[in-house]
Formats: structure tokens, C-alpha cells, sequence
């Protein structure tokens, strides 16, 4: 009992690590952007968030489900005692085939790539190709920490990536190195250094590992389809989310050029600025809850009250960013973010309100996802999505006032189907299960 106990106490610190972990990686990204926006023109700096988003939204479809399936595969299977051998060598298979065919239509795309998104830039365009292959091998990494329980090593990794993508835009900014191609170099270098925390994963810890394993090969080999339900539905949950924060910029981009595009993206970092903090707290708050849902009955009203205390110090939390930003908001955003761009006081009250909501929608999402429902969510999460896309373009309003109406009301959409599925008891996720690590790695990926 006591060295169960041991256990539940050193994945408690683990995890409690990693919470912090994200929101300091979130913080560092933000770090990144604003040193890029003060030492970059507009039209330089828009195209390196366009070169970001694509990235990030391309990496999202790409490589989250093999993460997913490999840190879900190795803790199940642990737990059950077999070998993890399977499940490496068919996950390394289907990454290697995506990171390919990635490669091969990345090549082929080069002219309207490099052309009509990346304003004709050949650096950024390799910059995009060597990010979406290192980004590959990052995520692999990460999916092979979590699902063996090495939170800390998935936290260090966290913060090397963040902090390597960071001293790009420093060396800039200290005169070390100069120009829009040393910044977005970060893009592609911070995954790749971020896997030199990997190595020590292999330790004393992996020898007892192999060793287990081999006496217990007796399990099932891993299929290439196994446990894609749930997995399906946090990924739809994660595209979802990449498109209402990453999808606004790609879209300007398309209408008014690539200084629009770093304008509408700075004013969005409004609201992922809290975002990123939110993250370690959203790690935490899901097996939180998980735990109070497993108790029964006896943990109901207990689920409750934390569901009704974040939503509470979200909403003063909204209130307090509402009255800074209505006092001071265009003059502290150009101190954040340089004075190359004007911003519009309502407009950044508008994404304020909307970073509000879509907090509470991302709160009621943990709840969801606590109480086994994650795929009603994603289905939630999939129309609000498209709502959005769809808002953005109609000929309304201009191009940055589309996006930013429709962030926050896709946000209070959500908020509010979200809500009947935290009043309405589903089968629960249980504490410590592939599920519960599942959807916890999902939201640690979201600081990037």
C-alpha cells in the first residue's frame, strides 16, 4: 500500500511539474512573438506568423494521432504487464511513412508554397519543410515520454523547444544576428534541439523496462487500428482549436496580405496570452476532476464546486484584462508588440470578451472529457470550427473585424453547447488510464 502510495505522490509532483512546464512554455512562445514584432517590419513579420500557423496547423493533422497512439499504446500496455516493442516499432512506421509523403508534397508544392504563402521567400520556405520533419520526431519523442510516465523529461523537452525558438528572436534583438530568416529559424531549430533532453529517457529506468518487457511477450501485438475512437475525437477537439486561434491569420493572409496577417495575429495573442497560462492549469484540472468523478456519487458535488470555481475566477479573471485593455489596451499592446501596427481599442475589448468565453469553453471541455464525453465535445468543437471559417468569409465588416467577431462568438457558441454535457452525467474517465494521459498530452501540446 505504501509504495502505491509512493507511486500516486510522485506522478502527483510529476504532474503538478508539467502544469507549470506548459504555462512557462506558453509564455516563452509569447516572448518569441514579441521580440519577432519589434525587430521585424510588418510585412516580415506577417509572413513569419503565417510560416508559424501553417506549421502549427499542418503538424496538428500530421502528427498528433501517432503521438496519441503511441502514448496511449505504451501506458496501457504497461499496465497490463507486455511489451511496448510493438507499439514503437508501429508507430516509428507510420511517422516515417507521414514524415515521407510530408516531404514528398511539401517538394512538389514548392512553387505555390514558397510563392502565394510565404511571399516568395526561399528561406522560409526551408524553413517550413525542415520544421514540419523535425516536428515529427518531436512529437514521437513526446508521445514515447508521456505514455512511460516521464513527466519531467516531457516538461524539459517542453521548455527546450520553447526556449530555443526564443533565443532566435533575442539574437536578434541583441544584434547578435539580424533579418527575418534568422527569427523564423527558430520555427525549424527548436524541435530539433528540443530532443536533446531524449537521451536521458534511456537510463537505468529503460533497461528495467526492456528487461520487463522481454519476460511479458507474451501480450497481443499493437494493430494499426486500436483505441482510435477516443483519440479520433481529441484530435478533432485540437484541429478545432488550432483553427479559432491559428486560423484567423492564414485567412487575412489570403485576403490582405502578410502584414494584415501578424496585425490580426498580434491582436489574438490578447487572448492566447492568458491561453497559454490557462494550459497548466487545464493539465491539472482534468485529472483533478477525473479522480472526483471516479469517487461516484461522493465526488459529484465535489466535480461540481471546481467546475463552478474556475468558471468563477475565469469571469473575474475576463472582468479584470476588460478594464485594463479598455484603459490601456492599444498603448500596452504597441509596448508588447512595437509601433509598426495601430490597434483599435474595440477590437481588442472584442478579443477580450472572447478570451473570456472561450476559457469557460475550454473549462466545460476538461469537464467533458472527465466525464467520458469527449466525442460529443468534439463534435461541439468541429461546428464551432466551421462556424467560424465560414464567418470569416463573408463579405462583412473588414477583414481583421471578421476575425475577431467571429473568435469571440464561436467562443460563446461553444460555451454554450458545451454546457448541457457538464449537466448531464456520462461514463467517467478513469484516474491514471490511457484516456485520461491521452487527452492530458493533447493539452500539453496546446503551449506550443
Amino acid at each position: 500500500m505504501s509504495g502505491a502510495g509512493e507511486g500516486a505522490r510522485e506522478f502527483g509532483r510529476s504532474a503538478t511539474l508539467l502544469s507549470a512546464g506548459v504555462g512557462a512554455a506558453g509564455l516563452l512562445t509569447y516572448v518569441y512573438f514579441s521580440l519577432a514584432s519589434h525587430n521585424l517590419d510588418p510585412t516580415e513579420y506577417g509572413e513569419v506568423v503565417v510560416l508559424w500557423s501553417a506549421v502549427f496547423v499542418s503538424i496538428s493533422v500530421l502528427y498528433r494521432p501517432v503521438e496519441q497512439l503511441l502514448s496511449r499504446t505504451i501506458a496501457e500496455r504497461q499496465a497490463r504487464g507486455q511489451s511496448i516493442s510493438s507499439a514503437l516499432r508501429v508507430a516509428a512506421t507510420i511517422q516515417i511513412g507521414i514524415g515521407l509523403i510530408t516531404a514528398a508534397v511539401v517538394l512538389a508544392l514548392r512553387d505555390p508554397l514558397q510563392d502565394d504563402l510565404l511571399g516568395g521567400s526561399e528561406a522560409l520556405y526551408w524553413i517550413l519543410f525542415f520544421a514540419l520533419l523535425a516536428f515529427g520526431a518531436s512529437f514521437f519523442a513526446r508521445g514515447y515520454l508521456a505514455g512511460n510516465r516521464r513527466f519531467v523529461l516531457l516538461t524539459g523537452l517542453l521548455l527546450a523547444e520553447s526556449f530555443s525558438r526564443a533565443a532566435f528572436a533575442l539574437a536578434v534583438a541583441l544584434g547578435i544576428s539580424e533579418g527575418q530568416t534568422a527569427v523564423a529559424l527558430g520555427i525549424a531549430a527548436a524541435p530539433a534541439l528540443s530532443l536533446l533532453v531524449v537521451p536521458l529517457a534511456f537510463g537505468r529506468r529503460a533497461a528495467r523496462a526492456t528487461a520487463n518487457q522481454a519476460a511479458s511477450s507474451s501480450g497481443a501485438e499493437l494493430k494499426f487500428v486500436h483505441g482510435g475512437g477516443f483519440a479520433a475525437a481529441v484530435l478533432v477537439v485540437m484541429l478545432s482549436e488550432q483553427t479559432l486561434l491559428n486560423g484567423g491569420p492564414l485567412i487575412v493572409r489570403g485576403f490582405e496580405g502578410a502584414a494584415a496577417a501578424g496585425f490580426i495575429f498580434n491582436v489574438l495573442l490578447l487572448a492566447r496570452a492568458p491561453l497559454v497560462v490557462f494550459q497548466g492549469v487545464a493539465t491539472s484540472l482534468l485529472p483533478h476532476l477525473t479522480r472526483l468523478r471516479s469517487r461516484g456519487a461522493a465526488g459529484t458535488e465535489a466535480f461540481r464546486l471546481s467546475i463552478t470555481g474556475t468558471l468563477r475566477a475565469v469571469a473575474a479573471f475576463t472582468a479584470l484584462a476588460a478594464t485594463v485593455v479598455a484603459i490601456a489596451g492599444p498603448d500596452l499592446m504597441q509596448i508588447a508588440f512595437g509601433d509598426a501596427f495601430t490597434y483599435d481599442r474595440a477590437g481588442l475589448l472584442i478579443v477580450t470578451a472572447g478570451m473570456g468565453l472561450y476559457l469557460t469553453a475550454t473549462t466545460l471541455s476538461q469537464a467533458a472529457v472527465a466525464q467520458g464525453q469527449v466525442r460529443s465535445a468534439a463534435l461541439r468543437w468541429a461546428a464551432c470550427a466551421l462556424a467560424f471559417l465560414i464567418w470569416c468569409l463573408l463579405p462583412a465588416f473588414d477583414e481583421a473585424r471578421r476575425v475577431e467577431l467571429g473568435f469571440t462568438a464561436a467562443a460563446a457558441l461553444l460555451a454554450a453547447l458545451l454546457v448541457p454535457l457538464h449537466q448531464r452525467p456520462g461514463e467517467e474517465v478513469e484516474p491514471g488510464s490511457p484516456e485520461e494521459l491521452e487527452a492530458r498530452l493533447a493539452v500539453a501540446d496546446e503551449a506550443g
